[in-house]
């Protein structure tokens, strides 16, 4: 394995090993409760979903059936569980809480709601939200790399910091991915600024692409002339490339343009530019004019692609 994938594994590790202290994983019962940590998760289960059977268990918790059954004698026992033949197979039975079972799931809640609450309480409201959106992610990311889901993405308008982002996200990846010099970053940090001060939210649109709650890509669209629009600054981030990103970034410009009354949306790009040049090509834009310029320290050739609307 790489050493990221190794460093990875140990960060997570060592996680682990801190929250299962935090929260008391470690105990014989759990939350101080007369409950494991998995009958715990069993009768949360059964309180949150009706006509579970066994078989089900074992499929969404993923425990070994000898195990499961052990733990269901048990409640059986306490008079916490009973089992209901289905009608539509007597070999099965839907398993169900008595009002036993139901009392002490709402008491062993109540201690969890009450625990976390004490851990998180001497937080800000802006730690919350991190910390929150944080655990979201995690969930998201390891759940899309076990089910092979696409990844989400959420397009949304540019707010306060997300000029910078952009200045700093873009100069480094044309830095890294082409050699370019920090003539490109200057010129960025222009579009950007002009972007601020004269931006026309009637006749202009800034997209910023997010992805498990980080930035991974933007792309402007700006006012040339009442019946000109332009599009600007197209990036996508490695991590999201492939997915479909880049074009809907370039849909939405089109989009958009139409619905404000724009004749054309024009674009200047770099003909280096591979994927982003067969992003407008698909697009129906047409390559109108190249020019050979000295541009970031490299030669390069202009590309100027207009498309009628």
């Amino acid at each position: 394995m790489s050493e990221p994938f190794d460093s990875s594994v140990a960060e997570i590790r060592r996680f682990n090993r801190y929250y299962t202290g935090v929260i008391g994983l470690l105990d014989e019962h759990f939350l101080k409760s007369p409950f494991t940590l998995s009958e715990g998760r069993v009768l949360y289960e059964l309180a949150h979903r009706d006509g579970l059977t066994a078989s089900d268990l074992v499929q969404s918790l993923r425990f070994d059936p000898g195990y499961l059954s052990r733990i269901l004698a048990r409640f059986e026992k306490k008079k916490l569980l009973k089992r209901t033949p289905r009608e539509e197979d007597r070999r099965q039975a839907a398993l169900s809480l008595t009002a036993a079972g139901k009392a002490a799931f709402r008491h062993l809640n109540k201690t969890s709601q009450d625990e976390i609450g004490a851990m998180v309480e001497g937080l800000d409201e802006g730690q919350l939200r991190r910390l929150t959106q944080s655990l979201a992610q995690v969930r998201r990311i390891l759940t899309r790399s076990h089910d092979g889901a696409p990844p989400l993405f959420v397009l949304r308008d540019h707010g306060v910091g997300d000029m910078g982002w952009i200045i700093h996200r873009q100069a480094r990846l044309y830095a890294e991915e082409y050699g370019w010099n920090e003539e490109f970053e200057a010129l960025v940090a222009e579009i950007t600024a002009k972007f601020i001060r004269n931006f026309d939210p009637q006749k202009e649109r800034c997209w910023v692409a997010e992805m498990d709650g980080e930035i991974v890509g933007a792309v402007f669209l700006v006012r040339d002339s009442d019946e000109v629009a332009r599009l600007r600054m197209l990036h996508v981030d490695a991590k999201a490339r492939g997915q479909g990103l880049g074009r809907r970034l370039v849909e939405e410009c089109i989009r958009f343009a139409r619905a404000k009354g724009y004749k054309t949306l024009t674009l200047w790009t770099n003909g280096i530019l591979t994927s982003a040049r067969k992003i407008y090509e698909a697009s129906g834009f047409k390559l109108v004019a190249e020019e050979k310029h000295h541009s970031f320290g490299k030669d390069l050739v202009g590309q100027h692609w207009n498309l009628a609307l």
